[in-house]
């Protein structure tokens, strides 16, 4: 869609009515399916705020263009004066009739997306992986992404029909995490892990079930996938059996007494994380 304005020198367009076709990039940021299906199409995703705009410039995606107040253009203009895209400065009333909500960080920027690599591709270059199993709400796929990114993680295998981590509120939770970690997506769920295992790798499963290994007791080798499975169910019961082996995260005898049998997935994937740093002989 061809926007209506012409960019002066600077890059910077004032604009002021919302239904400007140079918005199209940022239409209605909180309807997830009518996101789905515009980013999907054109082949972009949302930065939201200074810190994510900054970490997605640096690792190398494509600027479409900036949506922000005038006010931002001070503090990100070292971004704004080295990338060639359309700066479309708005007011706050504006901004929020375009994207549906209150942009109270300031600034956003449609970043063109980039091929993804092939799951064999980027397990030649890792050693601690994780997997993740259907896991459907955004937030936490960021949020285990920035676990992964602290802890050492160097590579993420989603499942076919696992959240988008280029969602605007994965990238947000993330901190930019999701930039920083390389990932691809499996093709197909049924025969996913058997490329895992050509790579050499030693699938670990986590579970609540406190018969299974404790997590840092569990031998690792020298590359291993740690599988974490959906928000409700956890892991497949196909997942479960095709692992080396089942691990857990010890509950106190008390917490146990109160009912207090599992972590969320967020809490349980970084102290996973963190035992994955373990040497790869350690264990038992």
């Amino acid at each position: 869609m061809n926007c209506l304005h012409t960019v002066d020198m600077a890059n910077l367009v004032p604009v002021s009515d919302p239904a400007d076709p140079c918005f199209a990039d940022y239409v209605h940021l909180r309807d997830v399916q009518l996101r789905k299906s515009l980013e999907a199409e054109h082949g972009l995703f949302i930065a939201e705020g200074e810190k994510v705009i900054r970490r997605a410039v640096e690792t190398g995606y494509p600027v479409r263009s900036f949506l922000m107040a005038e006010r931002w253009t001070t503090s990100l203009s070292d971004i704004l004066d080295r990338v060639d895209a359309p700066v479309y400065l708005v007011d706050d009333a504006t901004a929020e009739a375009i994207t549906g909500f209150p942009v109270h960080r300031g600034a956003l920027a449609a970043m063109g997306r980039r091929p993804l690599p092939t799951v064999p591709a980027l397990l030649t270059r890792s050693r601690r992986v994780l997997i993740l199993e259907d896991l459907v709400d955004h937030g936490n796929v960021g949020a285990i992404f920035r676990c992964a990114a602290a802890l050492g993680v160097e590579a993420v295998i989603l499942s076919p029909r696992c959240a988008d981590p280029l969602y605007r509120r994965s990238v947000k939770v993330s901190m930019g995490a999701v930039f920083a970690v390389p990932y691809a997506r499996m093709s197909d769920w049924h025969h996913g892990l058997a490329q895992l295992r050509d790579a050499g790798f030693r699938l670990l499963a986590l579970t609540p079930d406190q018969a299974a290994v404790p997590m840092d007791k569990a031998p690792l080798g020298a590359r291993v996938a740690l599988m974490l499975g959906s928000e409700g169910d956890g892991l497949s019961s196909r997942w479960l059996r095709a692992a080396d082996e089942a691990v857990c995260i010890p509950m106190s005898t008390d917490a146990m007494a109160l009912g207090v049998d599992s972590l969320n997935v967020v809490a349980a994937a970084a102290i996973a994380c963190h035992s994955l740093m373990r040497s790869p002989d350690s264990g038992e």
